[in-house]
C-alpha cells in the first residue's frame, strides 16, 4: 500500500495542512468515509473490520507503537485512568483463549481470527485522593481512539466490542477490583470478507459507511440552531 497524504477531500488542499502517514489503506477503498468536509486520511480510512488475516501477526514493537499513541491521550487531571491488557494468540495462547471466550458467540466467530486481542480496563477513582473519577470513561474512550487512528495510519485495523461478558473478561485479565472492564477490540490486518461466516458481517465488510450530517448534532449559541 502507498502512504496517502494525511488531508483530504475533493477541494483542492493546503500544503500547510499535510503530513504523511504509513501504509494507509486504499482511498478508494468503500468503506472511505465519504466526507461533506477537509479531514485527515487517517480518520477517513479509519474503519472497523471483522475479518482478520489469520497468517499475520502482530510484533511486539508493534503493539508497543500503538500503545504508544494511547499513552499521549488527554485525561482529567492528567489521571490517565486506563490499562490494558493484551492477548496474542501465538504468544499468549491461553490468555488469548480465555479473553475470546469472555466474547459473545457472534464476536467469537470472527474475533479467533484476529491475532490480538485486548482488554481496556478503567480506573473508577483517581488514585491521588481515593475521590470518583467521572471522566474515566469518557478519558479511556479518547485512549483507545488515539490508537485506533495510529493503527489505522500503521496499516492495521482494529474492531471494538461491547459484546463480551465483563466478569469473564476480568476473569481473564486478572483484573483488580480497582478497575472496571471498558471494551474488548481485536487487532491485526484486515483479510478477506469471504472469510466470514455470516452473510450478514460479509455483506457490512463492503458496504459503504453512514454518519448523521454535521448540522444533525452541532448548534450555534443554542440548541437546535445550525451552525452557519
Amino acid at each position: 500500500m502507498q502512504p496517502c497524504d494525511t488531508v483530504t477531500s475533493g477541494k483542492p488542499q493546503d500544503s500547510r495542512l499535510k503530513t504523511k502517514t504509513q501504509n494507509v489503506s486504499d482511498p478508494a477503498h468503500p468503506k472511505a468515509a465519504r466526507a461533506d468536509h477537509e479531514i485527515l486520511d487517517v480518520i477517513r480510512l479509519r474503519w472497523s473490520p471483522r475479518a482478520f488475516d489469520p497468517t499475520r501477526d502482530l510484533g511486539v514493537d508493534e503493539l508497543r507503537r500503538l500503545f504508544e499513541a494511547a499513552r499521549w491521550a488527554p485525561s482529567s487531571r492528567n489521571e490517565q485512568p486506563w490499562r490494558f491488557v493484551v492477548a496474542s494468540r501465538t504468544r499468549s495462547a491461553a490468555s488469548f483463549a480465555a479473553l475470546l471466550a469472555s466474547l459473545n458467540p457472534t464476536n467469537q466467530a470472527w474475533a479467533a481470527a484476529a491475532p490480538v486481542l485486548v482488554l481496556a480496563a478503567v480506573r473508577l477513582r483517581h488514585e491521588r485522593d481515593g475521590l470518583e473519577n467521572a471522566h474515566a470513561w469518557y478519558d479511556a474512550g479518547q485512549a483507545v481512539a488515539y490508537l485506533s487512528l495510529q493503527a489505522t495510519a500503521m496499516g492495521l485495523s482494529t474492531r471494538q466490542m461491547q459484546g463480551f461478558s465483563s466478569d469473564a473478561a476480568a476473569a481473564a485479565g486478572q483484573v483488580p477490583p480497582e478497575f472496571a472492564p471498558a471494551v474488548v477490540f481485536a487487532v491485526g490486518y484486515a483479510g478477506e470478507p469471504s472469510s466470514l461466516t455470516s452473510e450478514k458481517h460479509r455483506v457490512a465488510e463492503t458496504a459503504p459507511r453512514e454518519r448523521r450530517a454535521i448540522g444533525d448534532f452541532v448548534y450555534e449559541a443554542r440548541w437546535g440552531q445550525p451552525l452557519e
